[in-house]
């Protein structure tokens, strides 16, 4: 409990400060910003930029991504819905849709050369467990709904696979990169890729999901409702042995209906 009201003292800290919420603004207006870019309209030295984007990411509000030499900042609105879950749902009805709309509009960005998705959770585990639970066909099938089959080695095929027997794979695709138990690069049926980042810290670990090159709207749509549950379930399973009591994809159920229909057999 206490380690809770920790973390969300680090938001409220870190929220009250204008020059930090206008960063997030930026943020906001345009996802995927490199420290330059944050910086140009600041007028204070790149060094001072630096130490209010650090206390931003500490909070968890923001996420960074290297591409090349550039390391991009991405908005990450969980601690906010985390906020009006606690400080502002319970004290007004019905539930605000705010930060709903806030998230979405913040992972828009340019499709053709930045990630599509990027989600980042926390984990009380260690990088060997997280890398063993995504790259497990069993273990993926207690939390995903879905079995990732594969030998994992660079350049083999890997197959989402429907655990009802049918044999069915919703996705199939490539293994890209493995760095056990840092790395997993993939592509994600065609054209999108996903890569998972572990990084340990102390006795947790920083889990970051970035999902790019997404084919089209409905394809956003499908995993910026399908990561947040199946990472959830991760979670749970991990840091308590059992996966949540209801699979959370199940509050859209028909979006995910929609999708293996796709390759239900005629």
């Amino acid at each position: 409990m206490w380690a809770v009201v920790a973390e969300m003292d680090k938001v409220f800290k870190a929220l009250a400060d204008q020059t930090r919420r206008y960063l997030l603004d930026r943020l906001h207006e345009r996802n995927g910003q490199t420290l330059g870019e944050l910086c140009e309209h600041l007028d204070m030295a790149r060094q001072s930029v630096t130490q209010h984007v650090a206390l931003l990411e500490a909070a968890n509000l923001i996420s960074t991504v290297r591409r090349g030499r550039e390391k991009l900042h991405y908005l990450n609105p969980v601690p906010l819905h985390e906020i009006q879950e606690r400080w502002i749902d319970k004290f007004e009805r019905p539930r605000l849709r705010t930060l709903s709309a806030l998230k979405r509009r913040a992972e828009e960005h340019d499709m053709a050369d930045k990630p599509t998705f990027v989600y980042v959770t926390y984990i009380q585990s260690t990088p060997e467990k997280v890398w063993h639970a995504l790259t497990d066909a069993d273990l993926t099938a207690e939390y995903w709904g879905h079995s990732n089959v594969s030998d994992w080695q660079v350049g083999s095929t890997w197959e989402h696979r429907r655990t009802d027997g049918s044999g069915i794979a919703d996705v199939v695709g490539t293994v890209l990169e493995t760095v056990p138990p840092k790395r997993l690069v993939m592509t994600f049926g065609d054209p999108s890729q996903v890569t998972f980042d572990i990084e340990p810290y102390g006795e947790i670990v920083r889990l970051t999901v970035t999902h790019e090159n997404l084919a089209n709207q409905a394809d956003y749509d499908a995993i910026s409702a399908g990561w947040p549950a199946v990472l959830a379930n991760l979670k749970s399973l991990l840091e308590t042995g059992h996966v949540l009591p209801q699979a959370p994809w199940e509050m859209h159920a028909e979006l995910r209906a929609a999708q293996m229909a796709q390759n239900d057999p005629r």
